[in-house]
């Protein structure tokens, strides 16, 4: 099976500070990698070191087959995600920002009006992206990370701002089909949630790996405690 993510003592440092440190793992393509623990665990910063938007301090991150960061380039243009920026613009419709960027990844405009109806915005597509709801602005941006049908999918909190049903609705989006799922890496302080739709669970306290198991070997008390 081919691997999609392998690090080895990935870390990230500000200054004195570490934000994250002694990440190994290795994460085969097509499986769900969920990461959880407390605010400023170094979740983010896990995120944007494998999207590419952060070069690691310590350690090695291979990630689509190629080393970050010298071959970033490589595997840009193949990665989706979904921070906690919405990479929006706010002063465009839904509809002006997904086509934007799909020309930027060569998708045809046909794919923009189904991702809209997709995730529900079709009568509001037009509207400047400043007036929507918080979860409005959550399907958009759901909706522009997987436009261009990216190999890896890179999830911070993805039911932020979801009402039960919008974020089933999303579900499809986001995990790819039967015949080939996506891979992804998912933050979540949902910890059944987060287990039940996982293959992989690596919990980080402090910047540090504290846990990392098959998700079926773990428990939703052994994720909690990560939180006290």
């Amino acid at each position: 099976m081919t691997t999609a993510i392998e690090l080895d003592g990935l870390g990230r440092a500000y200054g004195e500070r570490t934000a994250l440190a002694g990440v190994t793992l290795s994460l085969p393509a097509g499986r769900t990698l969920v990461v959880f623990g407390p605010n400023g665990a170094g979740k983010s910063t896990l995120l944007r070191i494998l999207a590419t938007l952060l070069r690691p301090t310590t350690g090695t991150a291979r990630v689509l087959g190629s080393e970050l960061p010298r071959e970033a380039w490589r595997v840009r243009g193949r990665i989706g995600l979904l921070g906690h920026d919405p990479l929006l613009y706010r002063e465009l419709s839904a509809r002006e920002n997904l086509r934007y960027h799909a020309r930027l990844h060569g998708v045809a405009p046909a794919r923009v009006e189904a991702l809209l109806d997709a995730v529900g915005l079709g009568l509001r597509a037009d509207d400047p992206i400043s007036t929507y709801s918080r979860g409005m602005v959550q399907r958009a941006a759901a909706a522009r990370a997987v436009l261009h049908d990216p190999e890896l999918l890179l999830l911070d909190e993805p039911r932020a701002n979801l009402d039960p049903a919008a974020a089933e609705a999303l579900e499809p989006l986001l995990a790819g089909t039967p015949d080939r799922p996506r891979t992804r890496v998912v933050t979540s302080h949902d910890p059944a949630g987060g287990l039940a739709e996982a293959d992989v669970a690596l919990g980080l306290r402090g910047g540090r790996p504290v846990l990392l198991a098959p998700a079926a070997e773990v428990t939703v008390a052994q994720v909690g405690a990560l939180y006290r």
